[in-house]
């Protein structure tokens, strides 16, 4: 049974706390139990939503893949990541996130934000191999790509969740001390690592168990949303692509709390969360649906509007030719939104020359937009209409533009 732990907090370093924080007094710690490495057996209704969740992500992925949509995958990883910081209360929009990818430097939020693209491709691409054992050095190494500026490991200090101020005594949720943490991510390893039952109760039990160990210094909202994809594809229930659940998540970041603290009961009421993160999963793969719908639908879109731009200026013939380097440029907006006359120029291996010529004409036919530096220097296009797929409000998962 999961239990509770009376610790003493004083504050490390009180200087500049508030009156509050600089308290010292007890709290109550909380420490799940360690997963058996088979899953649990649920009620009839929450079996039931997991294994309808089960065959609509299979169905997600069949779709996706006989439509040749592969640009898909690593623009549900942008907007996957995007969702999280929003999770996490960092406010960044997609074509901010695109530009700092291009041209490799921004602001300290979007470079992380990219670190966390790269870091869920990479657990899809190698942890996620159901060949492959899980350590506790694999979710480190997650976690580190994810936030590369902390410390390597798991955290050696007492963490908290939410609450008024910057003290464990006033918080909403305290995770277990540090020094049972080795413990609960090597268990939660070895429940990841088996991929035996139905794919969408693990990767719920998985992402609530991680979250409730908090095993890091920060980061934890991030790996563990990356986690969750790890386990549907080892599991064989997504081979494709991934399904965004974080754009789920945070559109409605009270029912994902909630369904965390109803995992964390006293006894757990492990039925909420799987019929809650069922229902997301469901709802994020008919979002993925959607926008690959959408971004095919744009496709099209600026093809015409790049024919009438020749038309109205009698360029001939108004349909570019087969093989040229704009419409290799269109094939790729949805892949890659922000380009620059040098990525055009190797990534098509045109000239430089020939890669200006073919961005100053969509830009001019209001396809690409430039972006400009302080000094008044075009440093990049933007294909605003494709980035505007993945932007993301409170109230709606995206919104769309253009």
């Amino acid at each position: 049974m999961p239990y509770t732990a009376e610790l003493h907090w004083t504050p490390p370093n009180p200087a500049g706390l508030s009156k509050k924080d600089r308290a010292s007094g007890t709290h109550r710690a909380y420490l799940p139990d360690e997963l058996a490495i088979t899953l649990p057996e649920l009620g009839a209704k929450a079996q039931h939503a997991a294994e309808e969740a089960a065959v609509v992500l299979a169905r997600f992925d069949e779709r996706i893949s006989s439509s040749g949509s592969t640009y898909l995958n690593h623009l549900l990883i942008r907007s996957e990541s995007i969702s999280s910081s929003w999770i996490e209360g960092s406010r960044l929009s997609p074509k901010k996130l695109a530009i700092a990818e291009r041209l490799k430097y921004g602001d300290r939020v979007a470079l992380d934000v990219i670190a966390n693209v790269r870091a869920t491709e990479n657990a899809i691409d190698e942890i996620a191999n159901p060949l492959r054992p899980i350590s506790v050095k694999d979710i480190e190494d997650l976690q580190h790509s994810i936030k590369p500026r902390l410390a390597f490991g798991l955290r050696e200090a007492q963490n908290w969740v939410g609450g008024p101020g910057n003290s464990p005594l006033r918080a909403d949720f305290v995770p277990p001390p540090p020094t049972e943490v080795p413990r609960l991510v090597a268990n939660l390893a070895a429940f990841i690592t088996a991929t035996e039952g139905n794919p969408v109760i693990r990767a719920a039990i998985a992402h609530a168990q991680f979250e409730t160990i908090h095993p890091f210094a920060d980061g934890n909202g991030r790996t563990g949303r990356a986690l969750v994809h790890t386990v549907l594809k080892r599991s064989d229930a997504l081979r494709t692509v991934l399904v965004p659940i974080s754009t789920v998540f945070a559109s409605n970041t009270n029912a994902y709390i909630g369904g965390l603290n109803a995992y964390r009961k006293d006894p757990s009421d492990l039925d909420q969360w799987v019929i809650s993160f069922a229902e997301a999963v469901e709802a994020a793969a008919a979002r993925a649906v959607l926008l690959a719908e959408d971004i095919e639908a744009l496709d099209q879109t600026v093809r015409l509007d790049l024919a009438e731009h020749r038309r109205e200026i009698g360029k001939s013939p108004i349909h570019p030719r087969a093989g040229s380097v704009i419409l290799k440029i269109l094939d790729c907006l949805a892949r890659e939104p922000v380009i620059t006359i040098d990525s055009v120029a190797v990534e098509h291996g045109v000239s430089r020359a020939a890669a200006h010529r073919a961005l100053v004409e969509l830009a001019e036919a209001g396809i690409l937009r430039k972006t400009k530096n302080h000094k008044g220097k075009v440093v990049c296009y933007s294909a605003d209409q494709h980035l505007a797929y993945v932007e993301l409000t409170e109230a709606n998962h995206r919104g769309r533009k253009g």
